[in-house]
C-alpha cells in the first residue's frame, strides 16, 4: 500500500483571558498559522517529527500528539508517523504556537488514518498531547479552541466548554510586540496569581458580556503584573488609539486590538522597544485537512 498522507493547517491565537488563575478562558484567531504533515509508517511506535521552520525548538509536543492521536483509534500496533510542521509563529512568546501545533498534527493524523471524528473531538485529542508533552498548565482549551476555530471564543477550561462565540466586526488589525526573550510555561511560577484570581474572574464575566476587548486589557495588566512584566508597551498602545492591549498567553508578547486608522500611530509608539513587531488580523477559518497522495 502507498502510505497514507494528510496535511493539516491551524491558525494562532492571542488571549483574551489567560485561564491559569481561575480555570476560565478566552482567546481570539489571528491569521499566523502551522502547517503539519503526517506520513504513516509500518514501524508502530516510532515516531520522527521535523520542525522545519525552527531545527532548534523541540518536537515533543509533536510526537507525543501524534502517538496519542494513533493509539486512541486502535492503531498504535499498526503505524508509526514522520510528522513535519512548519509555521509563522513565533515560539514561547505567548501565542499559542503549542495549541496551533497540537491541533494540526491531532487533524493530520486523523486525516491520514482515514477516520471520522468532531472538531471538539480533535480539539480534545490535540488538548490531551499538550497535557502528557507538558507543554500546558491548564490544557489550554480556550487557546486550542480559538486556534481551531478562530473568531473569539470564552470557555470554561477546568469543563472543557465552550460557552460563548462571537466574531469582532470592524476594520481592526492585530499589532504584536515580540520582545528578544521567551518564557516557556515550565518557567511559571503559578503563586502569584492567586492575588489577581477575583480581577480575572471580573474580566472573564466581561466577556462573556461580549465586552472581550475591555476583558483583554485587563487581563493583560493583571497577569504582567502578577508575572513581573513591565507594562510600557500595552500602556502605550492604548494612549494611541489601540482598543485594546495585554499581555498575551504567559507573555512575553504584547498585543493589541487597533483600528486601522490608529495602526501607525501605535507603530511608532512602539518604535523604541527592542524586538519586533508583527502585524495580522483575525482569523475566522477553521482548521482544515486534505489528504495527500504521496
Amino acid at each position: 500500500m502507498g502510505h497514507q498522507q494528510a496535511e493539516a493547517v491551524s491558525h494562532g491565537a492571542i488571549t483574551i483571558i489567560n485561564a491559569m488563575a481561575t480555570g476560565k478562558g478566552a482567546a481570539v484567531g489571528i491569521k499566523l498559522w502551522t502547517k503539519a504533515r503526517v506520513t504513516l509508517t509500518d514501524q508502530p511506535g516510532v515516531f520522527i517529527a521535523r520542525n522545519l521552520s525552527d531545527k532548534a525548538e523541540s518536537t515533543r509536543l509533536v510526537e507525543v500528539t501524534a502517538e496519542h492521536v494513533l493509539k486512541r483509534f486502535g492503531c498504535g500496533q499498526r503505524f508509526g508517523a514522520i510528522v513535519e510542521t512548519e509555521s509563522n509563529i513565533p515560539i514561547a512568546v505567548g501565542l499559542k504556537s503549542s495549541s496551533a501545533v497540537s491541533n494540526a498534527v491531532a487533524l493530520a493524523c486523523v486525516k491520514a488514518l482515514g477516520k471520522k471524528t468532531s472538531d471538539i473531538q480533535t480539539i480534545k485529542l490535540g488538548v490531551e498531547g499538550s497535557l502528557r508533552a507538558r507543554v500546558t498548565l491548564t490544557g489550554a482549551y480556550d487557546d486550542a479552541c480559538a486556534c481551531y476555530f478562530g473568531g473569539v471564543v470564552v470557555t470554561d477550561n477546568a469543563h472543557r466548554k465552550i460557552l460563548k462565540q462571537f466574531n469582532p466586526k470592524g476594520k481592526l488589525h492585530v499589532l504584536i510586540h515580540v520582545p528578544t526573550q521567551k518564557k516557556y510555561t515550565h518557567d511559571i511560577d503559578p503563586a502569584p496569581l492567586n492575588n489577581i484570581k477575583s480581577t480575572i474572574q471580573l474580566a472573564h464575566k466581561e466577556a462573556l458580556r461580549g465586552n472581550y476587548w475591555n476583558a483583554l486589557t485587563l487581563n493583560g495588566l493583571a497577569y504582567s503584573t502578577a508575572l513581573g512584566y513591565d507594562t510600557v508597551a500595552p500602556i502605550e498602545a492604548l494612549s494611541a488609539g489601540a482598543l485594546a492591549a495585554g499581555l498575551s498567553g504567559k507573555g512575553p508578547a504584547t498585543a493589541a486590538v487597533v483600528p486601522a486608522s490608529k495602526r501607525e500611530n501605535v507603530r511608532s509608539a512602539w518604535r523604541h522597544l527592542s524586538g519586533v513587531i508583527l502585524e495580522t488580523t483575525f482569523n475566522f477559518r477553521k482548521a482544515s485537512a486534505r489528504r495527500v497522495t504521496a
